[in-house]
């Protein structure tokens, strides 16, 4: 199947899709609206510039139903312990060339606007310092920003980031005192501030240079703290490029609530 090329084309998109997830055993092959949610994913990453999408899955099942569909897929161990592992793998068995820019599109993101994935792969070529780009966008309720299941950054003046957290970062002191954003008084100091805080978007680019070297980095003790495998790297020293955008970014499918919500919003909109 040909694959358009963009203005960040020259990079290979990687789909890791787990048929053993914790919260909702085999995602990947649920339906959404008459396709599967894997299925979904991949005709997303093909509307954008890659010039090469592989799904990457530990389940003969998964490999099945996406050879079928006509995708590329490399059947990888069931023993990574997250997405960025899995992508090493990939990267050895294709023999991608060092430089070969890899974008890491997560396999729940069935929404995922195709547009995305050409911005982080054009920052990742921008900023050839970086071993890393991923995206952000801004938090405009304290509520989003108080709960843990959104990942928090902060960048500092080039763009790159200084931490990752579950926690509300940066903590505004005067203004929240020991209470956090959620008390009746902080509410008006974070409309006057909410550019300060950036939701993390999980869309990361990778050099295939830098995948190697990540899977052989020991686990931090940040990232096992947060759960949050990017601290690795910042951990060990290497920078990431955080690129904030406008464009709007579902959420995806961790629970069958989510999955649910996707589901009536896409039946609806066909209405």
């Amino acid at each position: 199947m040909s694959q358009r090329q963009g203005e960040a084309g020259g990079f290979v998109a990687v789909i890791p899709a787990r048929y053993a997830s914790s919260r909702l055993p085999g995602k990947p092959l649920e339906d959404i609206a008459g396709q599967t949610m894997i299925e979904r994913v991949w005709r997303q990453a093909l509307q954008s510039g890659a010039e090469r999408v592989v799904i990457a899955t530990e389940d003969q099942r998964i490999q099945r139903h996406a050879e079928a569909l006509g995708a590329e897929v490399v059947l990888t161990s069931v023993d990574h312990e997250n997405g960025t592992s899995r992508l090493a793998e990939v990267v050895e068995t294709l023999a991608l060339p060092p430089a070969t820019r890899v974008v890491n599109v997560q396999g729940d993101e069935p929404l995922l606007p195709p547009a995305l994935i050409d911005v982080v792969a054009q920052s990742l070529a921008e900023h050839p310092e970086v071993a890393m780009a991923t995206l952000a966008e801004p938090i405009s309720e304290p509520d989003t920003l108080s709960r843990a299941s959104v990942v928090k950054v902060v960048r500092d003046a080039n763009g790159r980031a200084l931490y990752f957290s579950r926690a509300p970062i940066p903590w505004q002191r005067d203004a929240w005192g020991d209470q956090g954003p959620q008390s009746s008084a902080a509410q008006a100091a974070f409309n006057s501030a909410n550019a300060s805080w950036l939701r993390h978007i999980g869309l990361y680019a990778y050099r295939a240079s830098f995948l190697h070297e990540y899977a052989e980095l020991p686990t931090a003790p940040l990232e096992a703290l947060e759960q949050l495998e990017q601290l690795r790297a910042l951990y060990h020293g290497y920078r990431i490029q955080v690129e904030v955008t406008d464009i709007e970014y579902p959420a995806g499918v961790d629970t069958p609530a989510d999955l649910e919500r996707v589901r009536h919003w896409l039946e609806s909109r066909d209405e």
